[in-house]
């Protein structure tokens, strides 16, 4: 029980996690990994991403006894987040920029068995956003695998700290960096791009771990045959992929505009191409849905038994709604892709024509319920959302507090949001009391699900804000974001709580103040 101990007693993240069907693939040492409950081996323990242990020797009676049993120093003072990987007695240790990695012998003093400094130019640090953080490792095939700020995603030896092979991910000269932790799942390992505040197209990639070669790239924004979107995309919800959702695409009216949502029987679905044609004239540059942005930068599980990975995408470029009329896609969207293809399945976008920066990047966790997989997401808009996890039929979506404000509620069959015309925003105008701020409800702190009590366990962010849309101009490697915000705390007058939620419903089961953010997570 040793190990046990130090993992709880290290405070970087919960330990050990459920285990998971067998998968055929290159990665099965991972999957034989997470089938112990004394490792972690996945960023978020499982590649359910529900972050449950299966751990017993802690519990609520004793945990205020628990006492740091060591500490190591990384030497880098920038943010630190994602967990270090445990396997066996090692544990595997990222560091925000440069990144360096550290491989410790749990059962010899926290030895340092390897290490490896990657050579980044600190240039790239000016482009990052935000703060120079690195979110985590990967673990398969005997390699450790590390996503570079610089966009080079890395293969090291899990024994030795060798290099196996290095890629190109994304060119931090436009403004492109890497702040996600890689998922290896099966014979692939997967990695996204940040850089909506530059800008940056961004997109989701799938590389082949014997080698590093790309075997597919999903854009975020753009034609279907850039987005990976077929001919059965969203076929159970068509709705999804509607050409516009609100009657004032256009925007650009200072008393409210983009706001009235289209009746949902006349709403237009299944039509092609809706990355390139929500992306209405007139644009702040020429076709701006090749600056569209939508990073992709979270924890992403998979489902074994339908092959499909999951993820969300960020906001779109820029920050300014006027000068991006349209509905954006697939900007501020959760997907359900192919892992082996790379093709959607489903996707839903959750913030039509994003006007406060509510990145739709948050993690989603798969849970079973009545012989049934379901998917949930805590979004930053502040809704909290329940799909089945194979279709993608949207079943619960409900505030997470009743302060979020700027929308009433989700239409449940084409997943858009009733928006309040007070809280649209424009160029210039400055609006007030806008909740959440553009933090979210929830950024990027992880929830957890548990299987004994069926809850989902999330932490908030209690913030509101001003927020005024102003002119920016584009140029490729500079910060493009326009907009300026004020912050402040919510009416309950803190900052944060901690809650469970039924995410059948959504509805609140219990919850807990806190004077500041719970960035901690669960």
């Amino acid at each position: 029980m040793q190990l046990n101990k130090i993992k709880l007693a290290l405070g970087f993240a919960a330990a050990a996690t459920m285990a998971m069907p067998m998968v055929a693939s290159a990665a099965a040492d991972q999957e034989k990994a997470m089938s112990n409950a004394n490792n972690w081996a996945h960023p978020r323990g499982q590649h359910d991403n529900q972050a449950y242990s299966k751990l017993t020797q802690v519990n609520k009676g004793n945990v205020k006894n628990l006492k740091a049993a060591w500490t190591f120093a990384t030497g880098v003072n920038r943010g630190h987040e994602g967990s270090p990987l445990v396997i066996g007695n090692m544990m595997y240790v990222h560091t925000a920029f440069p990144n360096n990695v550290y491989a410790l012998d749990l059962n010899n003093d926290q030895k340092i068995v390897w290490s490896y400094f990657p050579k980044q130019d600190p240039s790239v640090q000016a482009v990052l956003c935000c703060d120079n953080v690195n979110r985590g490792l990967g673990f398969g095939d005997g390699m450790i695998f590390l996503q570079q700020n610089d966009g080079q995603l890395v293969a090291l030896d899990a024994k030795t700290g060798a290099k196996k092979w290095d890629v190109s991910n994304v060119d931090p000269k436009v403004g492109a960096t890497n702040t996600n932790a890689p998922h290896v799942i099966k014979d692939k390992v997967l990695t996204g791009c940040s850089g909506a505040e530059f800008g940056v197209r961004c997109f989701i990639a799938a590389y082949n771990i014997a080698d590093g070669s790309l075997a597919w790239k999903a854009m975020s924004t753009g034609p279907d045959s850039e987005v990976l979107i077929g001919a059965d995309f969203n076929k159970e919800n068509p709705l999804y992929s509607a050409l516009s959702v609100y009657e004032d695409v256009n925007g650009g009216n200072a008393m409210g505009g983009s706001f009235k949502k289209i009746p949902t029987d006349q709403l237009q679905g299944g039509v092609a191409d809706l990355g390139v044609k929500t992306w209405l004239k007139p644009q702040a540059v020429k076709d701006g849905w090749q600056h569209g942005g939508g990073s992709v930068w979270g924890w992403w599980p998979y489902d074994a038994k339908t092959n499909l990975v999951y993820y969300g995408t960020g906001n779109p470029s820029v920050w300014n709604p006027d000068v991006r009329p349209g509905d954006n896609k697939w900007s501020m969207t959760v997907f359900a892709r192919d892992l082996d293809t790379g093709m959607a399945r489903w996707g839903m976008q959750m913030t039509p024509h994003d006007e406060w920066d509510y990145d739709g990047i948050n993690e989603v966790i798969l849970f079973d319920k009545g012989g049934k997989t379901y998917a949930w997401h805590h979004d930053r808009n502040g809704f909290a959302y329940t799909w089945t996890a194979a279709e993608g039929t949207l079943v619960a979506a409900e505030k997470v507090h009743p302060f979020v404000n700027w929308a009433t509620d989700v239409d449940l069959k084409s997943g858009v949001p009733n928006k309040l015309a007070e809280h649209s925003t424009h160029q210039d105008y400055n609006t007030k009391g806008t909740c959440p701020a553009a933090l979210g409800t929830k950024d990027q702190q992880p929830a957890a699900y548990s299987p004994k009590t069926g809850l989902i366990y999330s932490p908030l962010n209690h913030v509101c804000m001003t927020y005024e849309p102003v002119e920016s101009k584009y140029v490729a490697g500079q910060p493009w974001v326009g907009a300026t915000l004020t912050m402040f705390a919510g009416p309950d007058g803190v900052m944060g709580g901690f809650a469970a939620y039924d995410p059948m419903t959504n509805k609140k089961v219990w919850y807990n103040k806190e004077k500041f953010s719970a960035w901690g997570g669960a």
